[in-house]
């Protein structure tokens, strides 16, 4: 079945595929891992007829001077129920700090709409692998409070692919909507909206690419500042035990095994487990609590991963006297270095 079309925010049209649940994470990920291998041998040997990039109709991987492509489809699943998430949502609340209720945090959105984004990751027609991909930063906006109970529908799609100095990254765009038409029968407006930033190193648009500051520029201006940076006065401290990536994932599903264990991590470059991004994240957002609001942006750039176990030094403080929301910042106290960053900011 198929929706109206949407447009992404340089004016791509999409076409909606309205699927008929959630999918789980579990089996995406190993999708995931057979799309990263042959992603992997089709860079190897690019003569080999591999299944991979290309906007919808490409049965091939690109050779390597050919242009990367994201696809022009967008998921969409409408009839989400919330009603039977009350277990779930409490455990969420209590691992993450978070007052328990009915309310579902913003962080708790990400984790209903994530297993979507990540369907769009693992198409055949997605250019870059799901395995070995960087979580770079998430902006977020949450418009209104979303309750148990409430029924909703969910959108995925990938967008804004572009270089960086150290490959391309890519913005992979959820959604959450209330399950009912507007007053004039066209979609509501999203109540939720996530933009997750992915880097994917070693790859470019294409073999000639030049990359002139832009993205460059700003990474080493961020690299710069982060050389500078002195930790400010911590205003919490989150002694995170070596099971903290089970338990996320067990949450959320992302049972990465870079998160799970050292052995796990190990096989992928890490000496030990590093805990999910978005764990620090919404933590950290649940350190600002109640003084956010219930309609607010929240950002957040990651520097350096949270090795498990570990200490993180944290603080929180008001952006500005005219209620201009607050910063936040974590770290490893006895190195001084920057494990992520973000804002909380009213809307």
């Amino acid at each position: 079945m198929t929706a109206v079309p949407l447009r992404t925010s340089d004016g791509t049209t999409l076409r909606v595929e309205t699927r008929t649940s959630l999918p789980a994470l579990g089996g995406l990920y190993a999708r995931g891992a057979a799309s990263s291998g042959r992603i992997a041998a089709g860079r190897a040997l690019p003569s080999l007829p591999v299944v991979g990039s290309g906007r919808s109709g490409g049965t091939e991987e690109p050779a390597a001077d050919q242009v990367l492509t994201l696809p022009d489809v967008a998921y969409r699943v409408t009839g989400v129920a919330t009603d039977g998430l009350g277990r779930h949502l409490h455990d969420y609340q209590r691992l993450l700090h978070e007052p328990v209720g009915d309310v579902l945090p913003a962080g708790y959105l990400h984790v209903l709409a994530f297993p979507l984004a990540t369907a769009v990751m693992v198409r055949p027609d997605f250019p870059l692998p799901l395995l070995g991909l960087v979580h770079l930063a998430n902006a977020v906006e949450l418009r209104g409070p979303v309750r148990l109970g409430d029924t909703l529908e969910v959108r995925a799609w990938a967008e804004n692919l572009r270089p960086h100095r150290r490959g391309v990254q890519v913005d992979l765009v959820a959604e959450v909507r209330a399950d009912r038409p507007g007053f004039d029968g066209s979609p509501t407006t999203p109540l939720w909206r996530g933009v997750s930033t992915y880097l994917a190193k070693g790859f470019s648009l294409s073999v000639s690419e030049d990359v002139p500051g832009g993205d460059d520029a700003a990474a080493e201006a961020t690299a710069s500042r982060s050389q500078d940076w002195q930790p400010p006065l911590p205003t919490g401290r989150w002694a995170l035990g070596p099971g903290t990536g089970r338990a996320y994932g067990a949450v959320s599903g992302d049972r990465n095994p870079i998160h799970l264990s050292a052995l796990s991590a190990k096989a992928f470059g890490f000496p030990r487990a590093i805990a999910h991004g978005m764990y620090t994240a919404a933590r950290a957002l649940a350190d600002v609590g109640h003084a956010r609001g219930d309609a607010y942006r929240w950002t957040v750039e990651f520097a350096k991963p949270v090795l498990l176990p570990g200490t993180v030094d944290v603080a929180v403080t008001p952006a500005g006297a005219d209620g201009g929301g607050f910063a936040y910042v974590g770290w490893n106290g006895r190195r001084s270095q920057r494990h992520f960053s973000g804002a909380v900011t009213p809307l």
